[in-house]
C-alpha cells in the first residue's frame, strides 16, 4: 500500500513592487479570482462553540495569496454569534498584513427591509490597506426581498451593486451554489461575482465552515478586487455562518 504523504502548502510567488499599488496587493494584479476556504476548527465542530474563524485565500490554481484570521472577543462570539463585531488581518505568504477588515457590532443591525434608513440598521466592512488607510466599503443595503450591498471606494462613491438571490441558502441538504452579483454603474452589467459554493456533504453537514469563490476582472483596481474580498466575509456572516448551524 503506497504511503499517505502531506502535500506541502503552495504560496504564490511574491511579486515585485507597483508604483501606486498599496504593498501586498501585487498579487492582485495577476489575478480574475479568488477561492476563499474557511478552515475546519474541531474544537467548534465537536462542542459547537464559536471560534475565531480563519480562511485560505487562494488562487484559482490552489496557490495560497492570503491567510485571513479573525481577531474578536470569546464574549461576543458566544453572545452575538454572527452578528458580532469583528476585526480581520489578512497577510501574505511573508507574515504581513497587508490588508485590514472591520465590522463594529450593531446591536440592531441585519435587516433589508430598514438597512437604508439610518446606519444603526446597516452593516458594513470597511478595508484597509495597507493598514490605517481605508480603501473601500462595504455596505449593506434595503431592499424587500433580495440581499443588497454597495461596494464603494474609499470615498465611499459606489463604484457596484450587488444583489443576492431571494433565497440565500445553502447547506447539507441543498448541493446548489448560491450567487451575489455585482454589477456596474448601468445596474445590468455583471463585473463580478461572490459565489458561497457547496463544500461537500460532511463538511456542510457537520461544520459551518464554508467555501466562498470572488471573480472580477483581472484589470480591476486592486483596491476594489481587496474590497471585494471584505464583501465575501460579510455576505458570509450575514447569511451563512449562524445559518449552517442551525441547517446542522
Amino acid at each position: 500500500m503506497a504511503a499517505v504523504t502531506n502535500q506541502p502548502m503552495q504560496w504564490m510567488a511574491v511579486p515585485g513592487a507597483i508604483p501606486g499599488c498599496p504593498p501586498g496587493l501585487e498579487y492582485l494584479t495577476q489575478l480574475d479570482q479568488l477561492l476563499v476556504q474557511q478552515q475546519v476548527e474541531l474544537l467548534e465542530a465537536f462542542t459547537g462553540i464559536e471560534t475565531k474563524n480563519k480562511y485560505a485565500v487562494k488562487n484559482s490554481m490552489g496557490q495560497q495569496v492570503y491567510f485571513a484570521y479573525e481577531e474578536s472577543d470569546f464574549c461576543s462570539r458566544i453572545c452575538c454569534g454572527a452578528h458580532r463585531g469583528f476585526q480581520f488581518h489578512v497577510t501574505d505568504n511573508n507574515g504581513q498584513e497587508v490588508i485590514r477588515l472591520n465590522r463594529e457590532f450593531k446591536c440592531c443591525a441585519g435587516g433589508q427591509w430598514c438597512a437604508s434608513c439610518c446606519d444603526c440598521c446597516a452593516y458594513e466592512i470597511l478595508v484597509e490597506a495597507p493598514v490605517g488607510q481605508v480603501v473601500g466599503v462595504v455596505r449593506q443595503m434595503g431592499s424587500f426581498w433580495k440581499p443588497h450591498y454597495h461596494i464603494m471606494n474609499e470615498r465611499r462613491e459606489m463604484v457596484f451593486d450587488m444583489w443576492g438571490p431571494c433565497c440565500a441558502w445553502s447547506g447539507a441538504c441543498c448541493t446548489c451554489d448560491v450567487d451575489f452579483t455585482a454589477y456596474g454603474s448601468d445596474g445590468h452589467t455583471e463585473v463580478g461575482k461572490v459565489t458561497r459554493q457547496f463544500a461537500g456533504f460532511a463538511k456542510e453537514m457537520f461544520t459551518d465552515a464554508t467555501n466562498f469563490s470572488v471573480t472580477f476582472p483581472q484589470d480591476l483596481d486592486v483596491k476594489l478586487k481587496a474590497t471585494m474580498l471584505g464583501a465575501c466575509l460579510l455576505v458570509d456572516f450575514m447569511y451563512f455562518e449562524d445559518q449552517d448551524k442551525e441547517n446542522n
